[in-house]
This record gives structure tokens, sequence and C-alpha cells, in this order.
């Protein structure tokens, strides 16, 4: 492949931003707009008016020719949707793009938010893959970090789930959570193991500036667990998840054999994707174009024709990026494909670079294919990915 090559791959993948929650979670700096309990799409005129926008949106996208084979709805709270609202999406993209017939729509769900009306709409819409946002199995860190939802709704939700028959189920759970200890993770990962989702995402707590988490805590004080904690929160998850049959495909993300999620693996692999909705974020022919975070100005973007400045990547930038990238899959990357792309040279860098972390075995050269260890390489990725940057990115 030709180092041009790298800008000129088709776009098959799209995510949709939904952006509305009951309440803002206290670690949560993504652009959502709070609705309340009691408001959802068949209720609420400020739901209806936005999906008109994403639709709208989608009508005005430049196509480049293939159907899509992965969308993914996210949030912010999808599962605040009607049924008819999902439609019109799914049908604007049908419309626009072509949807493939084997194509992976997952959904962002939130225990609570929905009854077995809605999930059953969800995938006679289309929906085969969910993802339940769980964070954690116990009531007091629910309350600490914002969540809505109740333990009680968390089984719940799982049964309506099971009811309508997901062959593709994960939850998400939150470590390092303030208050949460080692055998309250290890419980929560217990729980999760005794539902038997096909995959589970695995996320260490970020203190974000701005966010209510930002106002009350700095990272490593009290009521937070210490670092060294949740490093041991994190190799408490590796070991008790690969023994019971998840594959540890990602620094964040085990699945069972043939369920991992195709479209964060776009991701991943730094392949081109679609945005659409309010703050998402487009790649495509190496430029990436971000929407507006507010709904005001996200509307008036919109109806102005959708035209916007883009990021342009420059070829280094996209060797780093797949880098920083593909080292957070398991299998990694392959040194052959990079040399095509950005030549030989960069290549022996790239190894060159690394030297000290293959003596430290958080790096492994097998082959063509350099990796991250599991676990040290994925614990220490932030330090390797920075020793990459700060000599590559000169």
């Amino acid at each position: 492949m030709a180092q041009k090559d790298i800008f000129s791959a088709i776009p098959t993948s799209a995510y949709i931003h939904i952006p509305f929650c009951r309440r803002r979670c206290f670690y949560c700096d993504f652009p959502i707009s709070v609705v309340g309990d009691r408001l959802r799409g068949e209720t609420s005129g400020t739901i209806s008016q936005y999906v008109d926008f994403v639709c709208q949106e989608i009508a005005l996208a430049p196509v480049f020719g293939q159907s899509l084979q992965t969308i993914f709805f996210g949030g912010g709270t999808p599962s605040l949707l009607s049924v008819q609202q999902l439609q019109h999406i799914l049908k604007a993209l049908e419309q626009k793009f072509g949807i493939s017939p084997g194509v992976e729509i997952s959904m962002e769900i939130d225990p609570g938010t929905f009854d077995l009306e809605h999930i059953q709409g969800y995938r006679s819409a289309g929906v085969n893959r969910v993802s339940l946002g769980v964070q954690a199995f116990d009531a007091d860190l629910l309350q600490a970090c914002g969540r809505s939802h109740s333990v009680n709704e968390i089984y719940k939700a799982v049964e309506l789930i099971s009811q309508v028959g997901f062959a593709d189920f994960s939850i998400d759970l939150i470590s390092g959570l303030p208050h949460q200890t080692l055998d309250r993770w290890q419980e929560s990962l217990e729980k999760a193991i005794a539902i038997a989702p096909t995959h589970i995402s695995i996320y260490d707590l970020t203190i974000e500036p701005g966010t209510a988490f930002g106002r009350y805590y700095k990272g490593g004080t009290h009521p937070l667990p210490t670092d060294e904690t949740t490093v041991k929160m994190y190799q408490m998850a590796q070991q008790i998840l690969t023994g019971a049959g998840y594959e540890h495909y990602e620094i964040s993300n085990y699945a069972q054999l043939g369920h991992q999620c195709r479209h964060n693996r776009v991701y991943w692999e730094n392949r081109p994707y679609y945005g659409f909705g309010m703050g998402a974020a487009s790649y495509v022919e190496g430029k990436r174009y971000t929407r507006p975070r507010k709904t005001k100005e996200y509307y008036q973007w919109v109806e102005t024709g959708c035209v916007i400045d883009c990021e342009v990547i420059s070829a280094d930038e996209i060797l780093l990026e797949t880098l920083m990238l593909g080292l957070r899959l398991a299998e990694g990357v392959n040194l052959a494909v990079l040399k095509e792309q950005f030549g030989e040279k960069k290549v022996e860098e790239i190894e060159k670079c690394l030297q000290p972390y293959l003596q430290k075995s958080w790096v492994k050269l097998e082959g063509e294919k350099l990796r991250l260890s599991d676990p040290d390489g994925f614990l220490f990725s932030n330090v390797i990915l920075a020793k990459l940057f700060a000599e590559l990115g000169e």
C-alpha cells in the first residue's frame, strides 16, 4: 500500500450521538442535555427536535460509496429514544448510505430507562448489540457517582434483555470510584460474570475538570482509591475475567469468543468513520470534523449547511494515532503494514524507541507483530506512548 493510500480508505461505520440523560453523572464531561426523570422520546419535544436535526445532518453528509457495516448509538442515554425515533434515524442512514445485511448496530442503554416494549422495538428496528451502563452492583457506589438507576433496576434490565434474546450483550463497569475497595470491586466483577454477558468493558475512573468529581476531588486523594489500589483493581479484573473465559482483547475490553465490538475496532484500527449529532466527530480522508458541543450551536450549524473547519491529519500524526490506538489491542500493530504505509525508516525508529520497554517485557515483538504485554504493558501504556510521541513527534 502506497503511503498516500492511508488517506483514501472509505468509511463504512457511523456513530450517532444521543445527548439526553436523566441527570449528569458526577464523572461525566460528555456533551449531554439533562431531561429529568419523567421525560423520554415519546413525551419530549426537545428529543423529537434533536432527532429531526440529526436526520437533516445525515441527509447533508457526503457519500463515499459503500454501505454501513457498523452503526453505534452512544450518548448520553440512547435508550431514552422512542422506537419510532430510532427507526427515523436508521431510515435516514439507510437512504443516505445503505446498510449492509450483516451490519452490527450497537446501542447504549441504561437500567431504568426502558421497558419490554422498548427493548423489543429496538430489536425489531435492527439493533443487534446492546451495551448496558451498569457501572457498579452496589447501591452506595451508584449513589456516590450520581447514577440514576438502582441495583434492582440493573437486574430488571438484564431480565428484559434476556427475554428479547440479544446475541451480543455488553455491560460497563467503572473501577476507582469514591469509597470503592478491592472487596467491593471483586464483588462487582463476580456479579457481572454471573449475568454472563458476551462482552464486559472496564473503565478506570478519570477525574475530568469541569465535572462534579473535578470539583469534589483531586486524583489520588480520599475517598478515591490510591493509585496502588487502582492498579490492583486492573490486575484483579484481568485475572477474574480471563479466568472466566473472557478474552482480554483491548486494554479496557473483554469478550467471549466471537463477540468483540466490531464498531469500536474501527477506532482502534484507526479506520475512517462518520459521526453525527451534537459533539460527534468524523474521521474521513485524513481529516477530522467535530460538531458543536452545545444544542443551539449544533442546530445553527445544521441549518447553515453543516459547513465546518476540519483538522487535517498529517501522515506522521496518523502514524502516532495508529500506534496509540492499535497498541490498545491485544494483538497490537502489524509492522509489515506500517512499513508499507509509512516506510521502513519509521518502523526502525519505533523499534529503537521501544527497546527499553522490550527489555522490561512491557512490549513484545513477535515476528511482525508489536504488542503490549498483559497486564504490565497495558498498565504502563501511557508511559510507553508518551515516549513514542516525544521521540517520533519531533
